[in-house]
C-alpha cells in the first residue's frame, strides 16, 4: 500500500503544472526566435540577391540554407509566371530617379556586354555611366559602387 496524503499529491500536481508552464514558455520563445531568424534570412534575400555572401552563409544552419534555397526557387517561379517575359521584382527596390547612374569599378572585372550590344571593359577605379538595371546586380556583388554626388 502506498502511503501518500492529499497534500503530497497536491504538491506534486503543482510542481508538474509549473514545469509544464515553463516548458511551454521555452517552446514559445524558441519558436519566436526561429521565426525572427527566418524573417531576417528572407530580408537578406532581397538585400543580397539569390547568392549570400560567404561570411553570412557560414552563420546559417543547414535547415536555414535549405529554406533560403527553396525561397529562391519559389520566388523565381513566381517572377517567371508574371507577364510574357517574367518580371524581376528585385531590380528596383526603390523607384529610380534616373535610368542611368554613375558608378565606380572596385575591382577588375573584365568584359561586360550591355543590352544594346556595347562592350565595356570594367577596370578598377574607372568611372562609368551605366543603365541602372544593368549595374545593380554588379553593385550587389561588390564589383561596382554608385557614386553619390
Amino acid at each position: 500500500m502506498i502511503n501518500t496524503s492529499m497534500g503530497e499529491i497536491g504538491d506534486e500536481m503543482c510542481a508538474l503544472r509549473l514545469r509544464h508552464a515553463a516548458l511551454e514558455r521555452n517552446k514559445r520563445c524558441l519558436l519566436a526566435y526561429l521565426w525572427h531568424r527566418l524573417q531576417h534570412v528572407k530580408q537578406m534575400r532581397w538585400e543580397f540577391g539569390s547568392i549570400l555572401p560567404p561570411d553570412i552563409k557560414n552563420n546559417l544552419s543547414d535547415s536555414e540554407i535549405e529554406w533560403f534555397t527553396q525561397y529562391n526557387r519559389n520566388l523565381a517561379v513566381y517572377m517567371k509566371s508574371i507577364g510574357s517575359d517574367g518580371l524581376n521584382l528585385a531590380l528596383d527596390m526603390k523607384p529610380p530617379k534616373s535610368l542611368y547612374i554613375e558608378v565606380r569599378c572596385l575591382q577588375d572585372h573584365g568584359k561586360l556586354e550591355m543590352d544594346d550590344g556595347e562592350v565595356l571593359y570594367l577596370k578598377k577605379n574607372n568611372q562609368y555611366l551605366m543603365a541602372r538595371a544593368q549595374c545593380e546586380p554588379l553593385i550587389r556583388q561588390g564589383i561596382l559602387e554608385q557614386i553619390v554626388l
